[in-house]
């Protein structure tokens, strides 16, 4: 598994043997009782929160997921909660469909928060007596964990500098020959206000003297 380009292994754990429930004492076809238990301790001492549960199928129809979490009130004290139940792995329990899929369970899919898990408990359920047997393979537990806000920060930082450094000019001017042009027009521009004559020109002042058609009489 990978979360944001970094690689999160998984957690170290103890997986139990699975434990078929059978009726009354014959224990020869305790697996056609169509139930079984998978027990998974996480390490002592060291409640994890779990991002997600993967695991290969063999012939298990349903799965339910219970987790053992630890309060973090006055009682500090564990619980069992069932975090999701009865979730379809295979397309119909007398079909091959699904049955020997690879399969995800993740945070956002269980119905409590996983977070303090001492320890999981998968419930197994096949209904059907086509299957001498059914399991689950390869399982394995991630940790969830927070994105860091400095690398945010950071990466988009980067992703701006690469947007910065490689600007798309197609079509634009060449931004010198602008700038050249802008200080030439601003020197013009400073060369005529210099030259400009302060003199002040009468309203009806013509040549030194008045235009009698431009007097108004009053």
């Amino acid at each position: 598994m990978s979360g944001s380009g970094v690689d999160i292994q998984p957690v170290s754990c103890t997986i139990k043997p699975p434990v078929y429930l059978h009726i009354g004492d014959t224990k020869a076809d305790a697996a056609r009782s169509g139930v079984c238990v998978v027990d998974i301790t996480l390490p002592f001492g060291k409640p994890v929160n779990i991002e997600e549960i993967t695991f290969k199928n063999y012939y298990t129809a349903y799965v339910t997921v219970r987790l053992l979490r630890k309060n973090l009130g006055p009682e500090a004290n564990a619980k069992w909660w069932t975090a999701l139940r009865d979730l379809p792995l295979m397309d119909n329990p007398h079909t091959e469909g699904g049955s020997q899929d690879y399969c995800s369970i993740h945070r956002t899919q269980m119905q409590v928060e996983a977070d303090h898990v001492s320890s999981v408990r998968l419930i197994l359920r096949q209904p059907s007596s086509a299957w001498l047997t059914f399991g689950l393979e390869h399982i394995q537990i991630f940790p969830h964990t927070e994105p860091d806000p400095e690398k945010e920060v950071s990466d988009w930082l980067s992703d701006l500098t690469l947007v910065d450094q490689h600007p798309d000019l197609e079509g634009l001017p060449d931004p010198q020959t602008v700038s050249s042009s802008i200080q030439q027009m601003w020197a013009l521009t400073e060369v005529m206000q210099t030259n400009q004559t302060t003199a002040s020109i009468g309203r009806f002042d013509v040549d030194g003297c008045y235009d009698i058609n431009l007097l108004s009489l009053t």
